[in-house]
């Protein structure tokens, strides 16, 4: 017993004086990421995973800006020609770098695919003519993307692009 109390005098001695450390109530764990954070990382994972730059589809080289799938008929993009689809989602490229724009242009895929809209407008300008020249190649790799071609005059001319989407079994909306 004696060496006990020993022991704790001695204790007391050297600790004389120090104060004990405040208690931090933090916790470690990974924060909470918002909803913004993680629409804008699956766009750039579709963004990453489906526009190459490298790639190059055949598309023409003289006439109008046209594309259709090999499973789908020539017809769907004549429809497009004529002005048979309004586009229910429009957007507006002007003035983007294309690392932007293939992120725009993943996200408008998705919406429409998500609100089950099968014809939208892409305006990419006329500018230097790089998203003009980029647009057709990112659609022509995207696997919803069934056919597009220059959009009329109403919906933007030679500065933009009318795409038609496969939203799955929804049927087609004019």
């Amino acid at each position: 017993m004696k060496k006990d109390t020993e022991d704790a005098d001695l204790f007391s001695t050297l600790t004389e004086g120090i104060k004990p450390f405040k208690q931090n109530k933090r916790h470690f764990t990974a924060p909470q990421k918002d909803k913004k954070q993680l629409e804008e990382k699956e766009q750039q994972l579709h963004a990453d995973s489906y526009f190459s730059d490298t790639y190059q589809p055949h598309l023409p080289s003289e006439g109008a800006m046209r594309w259709n799938r090999d499973d789908i008929d020539s017809f769907e993009v004549k429809r497009l020609r004529r002005g048979d689809y309004q586009p229910d989602l429009l957007l507006d490229l002007h003035g983007m770098r294309q690392s932007e724009a293939k992120l725009e242009l993943a996200a408008l895929i998705q919406a429409c695919i998500k609100q089950q809209i099968h014809c939208c407008c892409v305006m990419h300008g006329h500018g230097t003519g790089i998203l003009k020249q980029n647009i057709p190649m990112w659609l022509a790799q995207h696997p919803h993307v069934m056919a597009f071609h220059k959009a009329p005059k109403e919906w933007g001319g030679d500065a933009a692009l009318l795409v038609l989407i496969d939203i799955g079994d929804q049927p087609y909306r004019r």
